[in-house]
């Protein structure tokens, strides 16, 4: 079968009951895609002896196998995994979510926990999975956080990462963290989105200080937070090696090192998201040749909902998947 001579997308609509960044972010977030779903989870021991859980959809041996970095706090059950690999099962490819450490509902054993530059973690999870599965397609798709520590992946890796996977995609990825970090902090999305990241955070890092005594960090600092920035300063930074917060940020992020990736990827921002200033977002020059950027104008951050009330998570799946599916192995 012959691949297609031209790879096109098609153009993003978004809802017009949803004016606005903010809208297009909460409501497939609140509303959209939370029934259960069909997972198997394995528990596995990480090469440095902690432990991760990891979710599988089903499907037939062979078929191509999508693997899904979450976003922050999130886990298999959040809309955009639902969405993906619904329709994913369609088509009668499989899907994997492999969870950062402390999501996924289990708490993990060591100290550290996951950050936007785990490229580490990416990379270990990535290599087992090609091992356990040497002759089938593989595709990864990062979100958010997972997005921006996938691009560094591929970046590192360089050609390398054309021997693990076959193409990748990511959604909504923070590749400038300094702008993005300090867009969080300021104005209502302190308070609509800080706010609830910060809750979930500050309740993980209170029961890991339970399991494991940090001299680095303070709790009665860190119970106190009310930013991003401080958190990531008091907590993230010195639980994985960082001198400081703007260490973290600046060694975290993607997107100076664009221009290295060698494997077909597609990034995907909306240009409202409300979390990415759009002038932080690349530029056509400032990437590889082998990289897609697609920046419609609205969707918000890891939204793009279309059609009519309730809506529909589509637009992205059916997209991701074209991509994929244009870059399949050829059949020998």
């Amino acid at each position: 079968m012959a691949r297609e001579k031209t790879l096109s997308f098609t153009e993003f609509k978004s809802a017009t009951w949803l004016p606005g960044g903010h809208a297009q972010t909460i409501y497939p977030a609140l509303f959209m895609w939370k029934r259960a779903a069909r997972y198997r989870r394995e528990a596995w021991v990480t090469p440095d002896l902690d432990s991760i859980v990891v979710d599988w959809t089903a499907g037939r041996a062979g078929t191509p196998l999508i693997v899904l970095f979450h976003g922050l706090e999130g886990s298999s059950r959040s809309h955009y995994a639902l969405s993906l690999f619904t329709q994913a099962y369609k088509q009668g490819w499989r899907g994997v979510v492999p969870h950062f450490r402390t999501c996924g509902n289990v708490q993990n054993r060591l100290p550290r926990a996951y950050h936007a530059g785990d490229s580490e973690e990416i990379n270990w999870v990535l290599r087992r999975i090609r091992k356990q599965f040497p002759d089938s397609p593989i595709f990864a798709v990062g979100v958010s956080l997972g997005g921006n520590a996938l691009l560094k992946w591929l970046a590192e890796q360089g050609s390398a990462a054309n021997m693990i996977i076959d193409a990748a995609a990511t959604i909504s990825a923070p590749m400038d963290l300094v702008a993005s970090g300090t867009q969080l902090d300021i104005g209502i999305n302190r308070h609509l989105y800080v706010r609830e990241f910060l809750r979930t955070l500050r309740y993980k890092t209170q029961m890991k200080l339970k399991l494991n005594e940090n001299p680095y960090i303070d709790w009665q600092q860190v119970k106190q937070v009310k930013t991003i920035r401080e958190f990531d300063h008091l907590v993230t930074a010195p639980l994985h090696g960082f001198h400081s917060v703007e260490h973290y940020w600046q060694s975290a992020s993607s997107k100076s090192q664009l221009h290295q990736i060698t494997l077909p990827t597609l990034i995907i921002n909306a240009l409202n998201d409300p979390f990415i200033p759009a002038a932080s977002l690349p530029q056509p020059h400032e990437v590889a040749s082998c990289i897609t950027l697609l920046q419609p104008a609205e969707g918000g951050h890891v939204g793009f909902v279309s059609g009519t009330p309730p809506g529909k998570l589509t637009w992205l799946p059916e997209n991701i998947l074209r991509f994929f599916q244009y870059h399949l192995p050829l059949p020998r």
